[in-house]
């Protein structure tokens, strides 16, 4: 296997719109599966559920982030899917898998807080995007 230095890594962000209500129990299922698929395909990223919206970055191997981007678009519960930016890049933003998702029943005040503290070794426009999605949660 090719170190990391080596290898070209791809990301992909995206944003969505959930075609239906999800519980902090859905969440927490998506949570588990997206980590468990996405470590065998060497996949990091972030993922914000808001709500009412999908932001997530993936990153990792260009045919392993296209298989798991390509996946979230046949999944029903994603509506609206626009793909906000494609790119190779040197490094990782995020070394492991993460997710921040505010409780539909009892709305969250500190979503800002915990999508931060994900985002320490984001760049500024990653970090904009997300910031600005978790400020966005449910009032």
């Amino acid at each position: 296997m090719k170190s990391e230095q080596a290898m070209s890594l791809h990301q992909i962000m995206y944003i969505s719109s959930t075609t239906g209500p999800l519980s902090s129990a859905d969440c927490a299922v998506i949570a588990r599966n997206s980590a468990r698929r996405n470590s065998a395909d060497d996949v990091t990223g972030l993922l914000l559920f808001n709500s009412r919206r999908f932001l997530q970055v993936l990153e990792g191997p260009k045919d392993a982030v296209e298989r798991v981007y390509a996946r979230i678009a046949r999944d029903g519960r994603h509506g609206a899917l626009v793909k906000l930016r494609e790119k190779t890049i040197e490094q990782r933003e995020f070394g492991e898998w993460g997710m921040a998702y505010d409780d539909a029943d009892h709305p969250s005040q500190s979503l800002k807080d915990k999508v931060s503290a994900l985002l320490d070794k984001a760049g500024p426009s990653t970090r904009a995007h997300f910031i600005g999605s978790a400020e966005m949660h449910r009032n």
